[in-house]
């Protein structure tokens, strides 16, 4: 291992991410990792690491690493601004650094989380077989105690890389950008049966936004409209990431990475892999519509996935 990256400004929240941590919820440990999973893939495989390589998962902007080695990287998610020693970079595409260079991420209102990966992948000793940060529990990171990257922070990576993937980026049909009106798919689960047709058809017809009461736990969401005839909470039962919980008050709450492993709202359903990472980067007062997705097309797309990224589950 090689020291490659020095934390100098972590911004908000800076956390050291791998694909997440299975096989624990049973014992109360949920899965962590990256937010935005689609972000985090594809900056793995523009790499060519493995799927699961961890990477810096930046919220928010604001900050800064100096290189202690030469290293390819890249820096995809969000489209804040990038600068490389000053000068203007892309996301989305994979730069060659040499020792002593300088990344800045700043922000803007696009989204709200970046990925920055290195060839190789950052490496830090596992917790429950995963190096992914969960504040809230404790766990993993770069000191295997679940706390965020801090100034002064030195993360390793096996050095060795081909200069051939530089300036290597996904292929222009394939769309970064979050649409300015997103509509996130919905596939029913849960308690569905126990809402009113008239509450299902409400949640896909009206306009719903993002609050400013979200974390990597959950997003709550606010409706023109209360869902009405909200089932009765129930004895907790386990929770799906994605999982839409609806409480008394008639307003959706999506379960996110770090969500407890148990709940006893009602779920009217869970989003789509690909509305999971969309809802990731929706900053407060975006607004969306849900909509309504088969279980079988919803699985076929993960398949999808998984077969593309070599995700190894």
């Amino acid at each position: 291992m090689t020291e490659v990256l020095e934390i100098t400004q972590p911004g908000l929240l800076a956390t050291l991410q791998d694909f997440g941590r299975f096989g624990h919820q049973a014992q109360g440990v949920t899965e962590g990792g990256p937010m935005d999973e689609r972000a985090f893939l594809w900056a793995n495989r523009l790499l060519g690491n493995s799927y699961n390589a961890a990477q810096i998962e930046i919220t928010l902007g604001q900050f800064k690493a100096k290189f202690r080695h030469a290293t390819l990287f890249v820096v995809t998610g969000a489209e804040f601004p990038l600068s490389l020693n000053g000068n203007s970079i892309k996301s989305w595409r994979v730069y060659q650094a040499q020792a002593g260079d300088t990344l800045s991420v700043g922000h803007n209102d696009s989204g709200l989380r970046n990925y920055l990966a290195v060839s190789g992948g950052f490496r830090a000793e596992p917790v429950l077989g995963s190096v992914a940060t969960v504040v809230r529990d404790g766990l993993g990171g770069l000191q295997q105690q679940g706390k965020p990257l801090a100034k002064g922070d030195v993360l390793a990576a096996e050095v060795g890389f081909a200069k051939t993937l530089e300036s290597r980026r996904p292929s222009s049909s394939v769309v970064t950008a979050i649409p300015s009106r997103p509509v996130l798919d919905l596939i029913p689960a849960g308690q569905i049966q126990q809402f009113s047709t008239a509450a299902r058809q409400l949640l896909v017809g009206q306009t719903y936004q993002v609050t400013n009461k979200q974390d990597r736990m959950g997003v709550r969401l606010q409706g023109q409209q209360p869902l009405p005839q909200v089932p009765a909470s129930m004895i907790s039962e386990p929770l799906p990431m994605g999982s839409v919980q609806v409480p008394a008050d008639g307003q959706p709450i999506v379960m996110m990475n770090d969500h407890q492993t148990l709940g006893g709202y009602p779920k009217i359903g869970v989003l789509s892999w690909t509305a999971r990472s969309i809802l990731a980067q929706l900053p407060a007062g975006r607004k969306f519509q849900f909509r309504w997705l088969e279980l079988a097309e919803a699985q076929r797309e993960l398949r999808q996935v998984w077969r593309f990224f070599n995700v190894m589950r």
